[in-house]
């Protein structure tokens, strides 16, 4: 949502069961919505709690929407949509050729997590995989992951225990993002991976781990990274993004795509730094949850522009990134970081837990003053912050959608035209 503006209630006549308004007021928003391509959603409440849409809502979306569409001269969708006295919303589309459709899912994106679904009141029979889990965080959190898509960039160490965690705990589907074939030297360390799999891209194994499971996760793989249109709209179109990537650039970008698409994003971070005595200084690691429109990596801090830069050039043009360091223009990245399984599994874990605690908030504290905490296993300590300060340069793009170039990025565009 871009803007809200409330019909004044002057202006309404109310009986038990309709409120009357003038739509001469809808003019300036029509005008506003055809020059930037916005839509209009209509929204009003059921006092009552009537979960469906009247006879009268109807009769007066019959009349309303076919002259909006007239006004807008636009093919995309509008809506109109109810709001319960719980909170709970529920909506459908009006196309342009008079078709209606429910809205696939309201999702309310704050400190907790709030998903609403046509079909949430249904009551399929549970599977039995499920059963514990509802033992612990509810019938109602097990159909919200049931709907999730949930696109998990990086299968690596972290990456393959996040899918093997959210494979068993039933979510919906998954879309995996990793260019990367399994290694001798990473095969310790990406869950389910096995000797036979040398040689294979990650996310075919990742593929064939959650179809063997059999538990009806629909699955989506892209052997290529992040800065490709293509894997950019598919991850768009998930309702959740889990980011388990070391490169800065590959964060930053998510981060991006979250924002202009209006997604949750769950940032997971490991670092191990070995002392070079054959032992650890430091093993350590964090999650983030970001909100569109609100902070991000960048102004929490995680990184600097330089460092992005750095690793976008590190990417691009690796002569003149080694260059540039050899001049000391350029502050080297550690590129392969000591990796354990163990060390994985702890923070993999948090940022799964981070999801299912934002669909099911149980804390003892509220969420809001977990926007990020870091633990360090060498230090003995979990420290949780709130959420810091707006990253103003990207919040003005919260919500913005598809536009050309694509998230605003001109490289992006040219990729595009080349495919």
């Amino acid at each position: 949502m871009h803007e809200v503006h409330p019909v004044p209630y002057s202006l309404c006549e109310r009986a038990e069961d309709r409120v009357k308004w003038s739509t001469n007021q809808l003019r300036p928003l029509l005008d506003k919505a055809r020059k930037r391509g916005f839509a209009l959603l209509k929204i009003h409440s059921h006092p009552t709690g009537y979960p469906r849409f009247s006879g009268v809502d109807d009769a007066s979306d019959a009349i309303l929407f076919p002259s909006v569409h007239g006004w807008v001269d636009g093919e995309d969708p509008h809506a109109s949509a109810v709001m319960l006295p719980d909170g709970r919303v529920f909506g459908r589309a009006h196309h342009s050729d008079g078709a209606i459709a429910d809205l696939t899912a309201v999702t309310v994106i704050g400190d907790d997590l709030q998903i609403w679904r046509p079909d949430d009141g249904r009551a399929d029979a549970l599977p039995e995989f499920a059963l514990r889990h509802i033992q612990a965080f509810g019938e109602g959190t097990f159909r919200a992951l049931r709907g999730l898509r949930v696109a998990v960039v990086g299968c690596s160490g972290t990456g393959s225990l996040v899918v093997d965690m959210l494979a068993r705990l039933g979510v919906g589907a998954l879309v995996l993002v990793d260019p990367e074939r399994v290694e001798e030297k990473n095969l310790n360390r990406i869950v389910n991976a096995l000797g036979r799999h040398l040689g294979s891209l990650k996310v075919d194994v990742m593929r064939e781990f959650v179809e063997g499971l059999g538990f009806g996760t629909r699955i989506e793989t892209f052997p290529t990274d992040l800065f490709d249109p293509k894997v950019v709209r598919a991850v768009a179109g998930c309702d959740v993004v889990v980011g388990c990537m070391d490169s800065v650039d590959g964060r930053h970008l998510l981060n991006r795509i979250a924002a202009f698409y209006l997604q949750p994003y769950f940032d997971v971070g490991v670092a191990l730094e070995a002392d070079k005595k054959g032992g650890v200084e430091q093993i350590c690691g964090g999650v983030h949850y970001l909100q569109p429109g609100r902070s991000s990596l960048l102004s929490r801090g995680a990184f600097t522009l330089e460092r992005v830069r750095a690793e976008v050039l590190r990417r691009t043009d690796s002569e003149l990134y080694a260059a540039l360091v050899k001049e000391k223009y350029i502050k080297g990245i550690q590129a392969d970081r000591p990796a354990v399984n163990a060390v994985n599994m702890v923070f993999a874990g948090q940022g799964v837990m981070e999801l299912l605690m934002r669909l099911h908030p149980c804390r003892i504290d509220p969420n809001g003053d977990y926007a990020r905490h870091t633990t360090s296993l060498t230090g003995g300590f979990w420290l949780n912050f709130p959420e810091g300060p707006v990253d103003e340069a990207l919040a003005r793009y919260a919500g913005r959608g598809d536009m050309t170039p694509l998230l605003d990025m001109p490289m992006l565009d040219l990729k595009d035209r080349a495919a």
